[in-house]
C-alpha cells in the first residue's frame, strides 16, 4: 500500500498518515445480488493517534478492518497504510504447539530478525505487556488475559507503525478487560504506535481513544466522529467518561432505530 510523505523539520521524509481510507466501499455478493456493506467510506488515521470504530453488529466494522489489513480490497476507493499494519484478533490465534515466546519469536522470524537476537527481543515484549518470565509457559497454561497480552505482544513484534485490533477484549471478564484497557493505553503512549480499534463497547471505546468514529449500518457510512479530550489515566467509571458515552449511545441507538435493527 502506498504512503503519502511530507518532509520534517530536519528535512527527513515523514508519514503524514498511518491510514488514509478514502471514498472505500464494499459489496458482496448475496442472495439477491451485490449487498452493500460499506458505502463511501473516508477516514484518516494519523501516525501515533488511537481511533476507535464503534457501531452496531453487521455495521461493517470488521470489514472495514480487513480492507485496512490487506486481507480483502476494496469495491471501490483506495486504502493506503504507513507500512503494513499488526492485526490482533478477538481470539488470541496463538500456535498451542508454541510456548508464548516462541509465538512471539516466529513473527520476529517472519519479519527477518536473526536467529540470536530473537529470544532477546521477544523476553523484552514479553516483559512490555507485563509477563516476564513467561517466556517458557504453554499456551494452555496461560489464562485468557494472559493470552491476549501474547497476542499483543507478537503484533508488537511486527514493529508497524499501525496496529488494527478487532475487539480483542470482547471475551474477557469485565476485570480482565478493565487492567487490558490500561496495559494498552500505557503501551500505546510508551510506543507511539498508531491503533484503529474495533469494538461495539461504548464505554470501552471513549476509555480508550483520542477519536471515535460511529458506523451506521446498512450500509456502513460514517454517521458521526468525536473527540475525546479526557485526560489520562482514564477509568471506564469516570464521570467524563460515562457522559461522553451517553452522548454516543443515544447516537447509536437512533442509527439502530433508523435502520430498523433490534
Amino acid at each position: 500500500m502506498a504512503t503519502t510523505l511530507a518532509k520534517a523539520a530536519d528535512g527527513t521524509e515523514a508519514a503524514t498518515h498511518a491510514a488514509r481510507i478514502e471514498h472505500v466501499s464494499k459489496s458482496f455478493a448475496g442472495p439477491a445480488g451485490q449487498q452493500l456493506v460499506l458505502d463511501d467510506i473516508t477516514l484518516d488515521v494519523a501516525p501515533g493517534e488511537f481511533v476507535t470504530l464503534l457501531g452496531a453488529s453487521g455495521c461493517g466494522k470488521s470489514t472495514l478492518l480487513n480492507l485496512v489489513a490487506g486481507l480483502d480490497a476494496p469495491s471501490a476507493g483506495a486504502i493506503s497504510t504507513d507500512g503494513r499494519p499488526a492485526l490482533m484478533f478477538q481470539e488470541h490465534a496463538l500456535f498451542p504447539w508454541l510456548t508464548a515466546g516462541k509465538n512471539i519469536e516466529l513473527a520476529l522470524k517472519l519479519r527477518g530478525v536473526p536467529k540470536a537476537e530473537r529470544r532477546g527481543r521477544a523476553e523484552e515484549l514479553l516483559e512490555l505487556v507485563r509477563l516476564g518470565g513467561a517466556h517458557g509457559k504453554r499456551v494452555h497454561e496461560l489464562s485468557g488475559g494472559m493470552r491476549q497480552r501474547v497476542a499483543l505482544a507478537r503484533a508488537l513484534a511486527q514493529e508497524s507503525k499501525l496496529l488494527l485490533m478487532d475487539e480483542p477484549f470482547a471475551a474477557l471478564d469485565a476485570i480482565t478487560r478493565d487492567v487490558l484497557h490500561d496495559e494498552l493505553t500505557r503501551i500505546w503512549r510508551e510506543t507511539r504506535v498508531s491503533v484503529l480499534f474495533v469494538t461495539h463497547n461504548v464505554r470501552e471505546a471513549v476509555r480508550l481513544a483520542q477519536r471515535v468514529v460511529l458506523l451506521s449500518s446498512r450500509p456502513g457510512r460514517i454517521a458521526r466522529e468525536w473527540t475525546v479530550d479526557i485526560e489520562h489515566p482514564r477509568r471506564i467509571e469516570d464521570a467524563a467518561v460515562a457522559e461522553l458515552s451517553v452522548e454516543i449511545t443515544e447516537e447509536l441507538r437512533g442509527e439502530i432505530r433508523r435502520h430498523g435493527q433490534h
